[in-house]
């Protein structure tokens, strides 16, 4: 059974993770009217996941001292890490988008980062206590996908939107 679900979640992987990435990067292309945009962020979430996935990694092995990582779970973690990261991505960049068309790219991200940041640590900080739960759950499969989407989440929310995402903006301008 272990050979079966380990070949099923590979092939899941191949074939959904590039199609919930061209799905998201089409729905931030028409939002945003533009194309290297919607390219960082999409960069900037998938650093994200792999960076919440490797932190794991690590800590399964060297901290919780679980055997193994159930092989359902970068899948799972993937699809609710890149939801989440880009539901972000569309709040703040959303308002970005107007701000900057009246402001400026820079006055504009500043801005923009201003009136969605509380809402964006708040909403980042309720999702994250809530996969953590998970984490206390007397189930391997649960305590793993609670940590890595509650890392990722946090990650996101303190990292990635509010210092990487306005960096990038800063650096590329009104591209």
């Amino acid at each position: 059974i272990g050979h079966d679900t380990a070949v099923a979640s590979a092939r899941d992987e191949q074939v959904i993770m590039p199609l919930v990435l061209i799905v998201v990067f089409l729905v931030l292309c028409v939002l945003l009217r533009a194309i290297v945009a919607p390219l960082v962020l999409m960069a900037t979430v998938v650093l994200s996941y792999a960076a919440a996935l490797g932190t794991a990694v690590l800590m399964f092995k060297h901290v919780f001292g679980f055997a193994g990582m159930d092989p359902s779970i970068p899948l799972l973690s993937f699809v609710f890490l890149i939801a989440l990261g880009v539901d972000y991505n569309i709040f703040l960049m959303g308002r970005v988008h107007e701000e900057s068309a009246r402001l400026g790219t820079r006055r504009g991200m500043l801005h923009g980062l201003s009136v969605t940041g509380g809402v964006i640590t708040s909403a980042g900080l309720v999702l994250a206590a809530t996969f953590g739960t998970l984490g206390v759950m007397p189930m391997v499969f649960m305590a793993e996908l609670g940590f890595i989407v509650a890392f990722g989440v946090l990650l996101d929310t303190f990292v990635v939107r509010s210092i990487l995402v306005p960096a990038l903006t800063f650096d590329i301008g009104p591209r």
